[in-house]
């Protein structure tokens, strides 16, 4: 990762076979529309994809939109390959349909926020602000 300037860099993706992105371009739009710069992958993205587009874009974060319930297996793909790539400063939050059980483990495994059906765009622009490169005073 670079020097903490300028706009927080977010990758929003859709990993997996989940065709329904309007979740997640509301939230790429609410992220832009808050002054963050952000990285839209489209469709249909392995985790390698996305944590290639995240190192090569320079990512502070990811955003993982997850409706298929494949949310446990690529959560936790993305997270072990940023181990891999020596790129574990880049956070990764998420949202979509995923059971609340599911939540604790996934913190465990590394995901630093799950946002559930329901979450306004301003409750996930102010955690990305609180919690994402918190010295660069974004």
């Amino acid at each position: 990762m670079g020097v903490a300037a300028g706009p927080i860099r977010v990758v929003v993706a859709k990993p997996g076979l989940d065709g329904h992105d309007r979740g997640a371009k509301v939230i790429a739009r609410a992220l832009r529309d808050a002054g963050m710069e952000v990285i839209y992958t489209g469709l249909h993205q392995t985790p390698e994809q996305v944590v290639d587009t995240a190192i090569q874009e320079d990512a502070d974060a990811i955003g993982l939109s997850i409706l298929s319930g494949a949310h446990n297996t690529l959560f936790a793909r993305v997270i072990e390959l940023l181990k891999e790539r020596d790129a574990e400063d880049i956070k990764v939050f998420g949202g979509g349909i995923i059971p609340e059980a599911d939540i604790a483990p996934l913190k465990e495994k590394g995901v630093a926020e799950i946002f559930t059906p329901g979450a306004t765009t301003t409750s996930i622009v102010e955690w990305v602000r609180a919690n994402v490169r918190q010295t660069a005073g974004a």
